[in-house]
């Protein structure tokens, strides 16, 4: 009978483990990013359960009840903070990082207390105006999201991303190629599988989310850390693995693949690695929008080597690789197929990596010195072949374009952080990119035959060997004038190799404190970027010498104003808007009269491959009004509705002011959340998620159809450049989900099913003169497409 009893007893309190999970993490000063020793730590739905930080600022809560769970963080002469939406689970702990921000006046007894509306702030304490804090649970929560940062910050207010076929970012009716990249401190390339040279987007992100920790995302007048960048800043973090247990996770959903993941402690210093792998199957399952056969695999990793004598060092990297072959007898004969023609063969590869070193060490008890050098390299080929005299006894081919580009980039970034006091924070630093390229364009299409044989002559229009640098010195600091009025201010330089030019850029924003629900803020910044490698190094043949005359254009000149007001009506509910104007000048347009200009490239797969003698005259703006509402998740639901309404256009060397392809004029995005927990003991959990998303019609400009007619290849009507609008974008997603813990220790499992465009809406992808038809073609984007995933962590 004692037996039973205790074997009872034991398989009881086995239970009781499995049932309950563990929140763990490192509290440390906002603005010198010290850890605090001594901080208390509660859980509020069982406030007899809390934690004190140790001498490093750790804490650890255990025996925590699963499901959504908030925690309290408090320390003397520090505002409060909660931490809200923290998912608890058998299958991992939870480990995260809390930052206080030091009381203006220790001597006051009314403070702003933080109300655990973290994601609302950001993670890079001098980010005061357009920017949003994401979370990777987010990334894989929304629904139509396919575990892509980048589409899930289209569900943000001036983000607009109508084109289910790639994820180019276009933030306020800047062009995606206006989008910085960032990796733990560094400009990276586009993380995408199939990217191209130039471009920042993709049919298929190679980031995998469950890899980050939360991060930034800014949509404008960016601090002065910032630069070579005119649209938005993804600034992207990497969470450290678990450094006291071992963790794995084996996964497989539609659009990221089948994927490994694992994580544990590393050495004897309190470190810890965290390595990732996916393998691509949409193609498998049809429903990659095309009927070729896309291979792309990736792989992720941060190793932390733990704090020691000499600093912290880790090392972390991204790897991808993709293909695809379009072979045009493939295509069905309805020529709805996203990317192949039938008449053409291509073949596309891509791939990129990223490889940093990162070292941080303390100076003093308030400053730290944060060092990173990295590699990266990006390459992508691209052959076409041509059918002519399709399916007759006389059909051949030829080939028609080749393309072969590689970029090495070296990174040294060095930046000093130091609290000067509670009412001022100084941050200064470097950064240093050496670009060396291999680029190589030859192409047929609209070239003449001068040599006779009856085809356009095979042309090279890119053959660039060489190298460029760019230098970014930056310093900036945040001054706590009041208890309610911040004022941040700093001063970004660039400098660019190609044509000498070093710019200064001013940054400036102030938040004021109207009572603690609610803030005004007011932002400016002046940003310039380089234009595009691609258009840089075209050939001219000069005199019958090939002469890259695009090499000296000026860096792109955009000056950003903000002006916001942050509501926070009641618990967990927030409301923003935010107005702004961005003016723009010293864009690249023709000498000649002509309607283009270099604001309209950067939303394809390539850039315009005529434009040569180009000249740093051309202008535009960018203005528009932004509203968010936002509920973070609480009692068992979330809501995010956003929309922006807003107008972006451009001026080129005729002279006329026109709209450019990203005036979509206003984008709405509804989102809501809700779960509800199942099962007897009521630990698993049902979840249902939407999205409705409705844009206005991109602008085009439509076929010359005689003129392409009489040429054999397509014409666009110039003269009236981005003169017609696609029909408007509307498509509605629905997600369900489940969370399963076991009974048995550590083991949780996830499962979801995705129905993205269930109303079948049909949304318009292009609008393109075809050879075969000698007719204009629309072609529309994916209409009903299911996706599915599961994930089993032990």
């Amino acid at each position: 009978m004692k037996k039973r009893f205790m074997l009872f007893s034991l398989l009881f309190s086995l239970i009781s483990f499995a049932q309950t999970g563990v929140i763990r993490g490192t509290i440390v000063d906002k603005q010198s990013e010290k850890s605090i020793s001594g901080a208390t730590v509660e859980l509020l739905s069982d406030p007899g359960k809390g934690s004190i930080t140790d001498e490093k600022g750790n804490f650890e809560l255990s025996n925590v009840p699963l499901g959504r769970q908030t925690i309290r963080v408090s320390f003397l002469g520090y505002e409060s903070s909660t931490v809200p939406d923290i998912d608890v689970t058998t299958g991992k702990e939870v480990i995260i990082s809390v930052s206080l921000v030091e009381k203006f006046d220790k001597l006051e007894e009314i403070v702003i207390v933080s109300d655990g509306n973290n994601k609302a702030k950001s993670i890079n304490k001098l980010a005061a105006v357009s920017v949003r804090q994401f979370s990777p649970e987010e990334v894989n929560r929304y629904a139509g999201g396919r575990s892509d940062v980048a589409r899930l910050a289209s569900n943000f207010a001036g983000v607009s991303t109508a084109d289910d076929s790639r994820n180019d970012i276009v933030v306020r009716g800047n062009s995606p190629t206006g989008l910085l990249w960032r990796l733990e401190g560094i400009p990276i390339p586009s993380p995408n599988h199939f990217s191209t040279f130039g471009t920042t987007g993709s049919p298929v992100s190679a980031l995998n989310p469950n890899l980050l920790a939360n991060s930034d995302f800014i949509t404008s007048a960016f601090p002065a850390e910032y630069g070579n960048a005119l649209g938005g800043v993804f600034d992207l973090g990497l969470r450290k693995g678990n450094n006291k247990e071992y963790e794995y996770s084996v996964g497989v959903a539609a659009f990221p693949g089948a994927e490994l993941m694992a994580e544990g402690p590393l050495g004897k210093k309190g470190g810890s690695f965290l390595v990732a792998a996916r393998y691509g199957i949409v193609g498998s399952l049809g429903l990659a929008g095309t009927t070729a056969q896309p291979n792309y695999n990736d792989f992720s990793f941060n190793l932390d080597f733990g704090k020691g004598k000499f600093g912290n060092f880790s090392v972390f990297g991204i790897f991808g690789d993709s293909n695809i072959d379009l072979i045009g007898k493939d295509v069905e004969l309805s020529d709805d197929d996203l990317f192949a023609t039938r008449d053409e063969d291509s073949f596309v590869t891509s791939g990129f990596g990223v490889f940093g070193l990162k070292h941080t060490i303390d100076i003093g008890s308030k400053s730290y010195l944060k060092t990173i050098i990295s590699g990266s390299v990006t390459r992508n080929t691209f052959e076409n072949d041509r059918y002519f005299n399709l399916e007759t006894p006389t059909e051949f081919k030829i080939r028609w374009t080749e393309v072969d580009n590689t970029e090495n980039r070296i990174t040294f970034s060095t930046l000093f952080n130091s609290k000067i006091s509670k009412k001022f924070t100084f941050r200064t630093g470097l950064l240093l990119e050496q670009y060396s390229l291999e680029n190589k364009l030859s192409d047929r299409e609209q070239q003449d035959d001068n040599n006779g044989d009856g085809q356009p002559d095979f042309v090279n229009l890119i053959n660039n060997d060489g190298a460029y640098s760019i230098v970014q010195p930056y310093a900036m600091g945040q001054f706590r004038l009041t208890e309610k009025l911040t004022f941040n201010a700093g001063l970004h330089g660039q400098y660019f190799s190609l044509n000498e030019e070093f710019v200064f850029e001013p940054r400036t924003a102030l938040t004021y404190a109207i009572n603690n629900k609610s803030a005004i803020n007011i932002g400016y910044g002046l940003h310039h970027q380089n234009a595009a490698a691609p258009l840089l190094f075209l050939n001219e043949n000069i005199g019958g010498n090939l002469v890259q005359s695009n090499k000296a254009l000026d860096l792109v000149r955009s000056a950003h104003y903000v002006l916001g007001y942050d509501l926070r009506f009641a618990d967990k509910w927030r409301t923003k808007f935010e107005i702004y104007y961005q003016a723009i000048d010293k864009a690249a347009v023709e000498k000649t009269s002509s309607s283009y200009s270099s604001l309209t490239e950067g939303a394809d797969f390539g850039f315009s491959t005529d434009k040569n003698s180009l000249v740093s005259t051309g202008e535009g703006f960018n203005q528009g009004v932004e509203f968010t509402l936002e509920k973070f998740f609480s009692k068992g639901y979330n809501l995010l509705f956003t929309t922006s309404f807003f107008e972006s256009r451009y001026t080129g060397s005729d002279g006329v002011e026109r709209d450019s392809p990203f005036n979509n004029g206003y984008v709405i995005n509804a989102l809501a959340g809700k779960e509800f927990k199942i099962g007897n003991a009521k630990k698993n959990v049902f979840t249902i998620n939407t999205k409705f998303t409705t844009a206005g019609g991109r602008y085009y400009t439509p076929v010359d159809l005689a003129a392409s007619n009489a040429a054999g290849y397509e014409i666009r009507d110039d003269a009236n450049a981005f003169s017609e609008q696609y029909d408007a974008y509307l498509r509605l997603d629905l997600k369900f989900g489940f969370k399963l813990n076991s009974s048995k220790k550590k083991h949780s499992h996830q499962f979801y099913v995705d129905f993205q465009n269930i109303t079948n809406n049909t949304n318009v992808f292009s609008k393109d003169y075809n050879r075969l038809t000698q007719q204009v073609n629309q072609i529309d984007q994916i209409g009903f497409q299911p996706d599915f995933g599961y994930r089993f962590q032990f």
